[in-house]
Formats: C-alpha cells, sequence, structure tokens
C-alpha cells in the first residue's frame, strides 16, 4: 500500500524506511506509529502513518503537533469509514503523546485528498509551492 501511495518509490526503498519504524516505533529521533485497517479475511485495506513533529504550519509553536505522514484506503474500501477510524486510531496516538493538535499535508492538486481532510476536520491553513536552486560553486 505503501507503494500505492508513493509511486516513486521502489518497493525496496519502502521496506528500508518502514523497517526502523515497525522495529523501534521511531523515525530518525521522534516517536512514529502505523495503523493498517483489515477486510474480514485479515487483508490489509488502509492504514495511516503518523508521527511527531516539533511544529506544523498554522499549529501552536508551544507545544509538539501529531502529523499524519501517509493515509491511505484502498480504492474499492473507500467511503466505508475506514480512513475515519484510522485517523482517529491517529489523533488518539497522537493525544497519548501529549499533543493538542493534529496537522497534514496533502498536494495543491489533490483534489480528493483535501476534500477528505476537511470532511474529518482538518482546516486548510496555508498553501505554498516550494522552490529549490542548486548551488554551484563559483569558478576561481
Amino acid at each position: 500500500m505503501h507503494h500505492l501511495l508513493w509511486p516513486e518509490g521502489t518497493p525496496e526503498e519502502h521496506r528500508k524506511e518502514l523497517e526502523p519504524i515497525l522495529l523501534s516505533g521511531r523515525y530518525g529521533t521522534m516517536p512514529m506509529a502505523i495503523f493498517v485497517s483489515e477486510n474480514k479475511d485479515g487483508s490489509p485495506t488502509g492504514f495511516v502513518e503518523v508521527g511527531l513533529r516539533s511544529h506544523a504550519d498554522g499549529c501552536d509553536t508551544a507545544h509538539p503537533v501529531g502529523f499524519v505522514e501517509g493515509w491511505f484506503v484502498q480504492e474499492n474500501f473507500r467511503r466505508q469509514g475506514i480512513g475515519r477510524a484510522l485517523l482517529q486510531a491517529a489523533e488518539d496516538w497522537a493525544r497519548q503523546q501529549g499533543c493538542t493538535e493534529i496537522a497534514s499535508d496533502t498536494w495543491i492538486d489533490d483534489d480528493r485528498s483535501q476534500h477528505a481532510h476537511q470532511a474529518l476536520g482538518f482546516e486548510v491553513v496555508d498553501r505554498c509551492v516550494h522552490f529549490r536552486k542548486p548551488l554551484i560553486k563559483p569558478s576561481e
């Protein structure tokens, strides 16, 4: 499912990223949790990854914030309350970490994700286009 949400990564890259989280409950130095939903036969239907961040856009900078790093429900299981239940698990986890807010982000052109977030109580706090520029060493 990771590959379905983030197809630019290879299955091997996803495995390497997930392994330390599953073994330690941490990503780098910060706590992180992954909640998985299953259908009646035990097959996975969706997941949410939630972590702790020192800050997030639009949130109170005096407190750490829960952050939804990834949230996915397989197409044929959508609109059944699975996404809502996964997000509720993420919110409960963030509360247990002492958070008073949870944040998330999505691509600016992903209307479906934006609507899902807003339907579950998220509010838009910013819209941003990120830039980068390589720094080339000046010639001597």
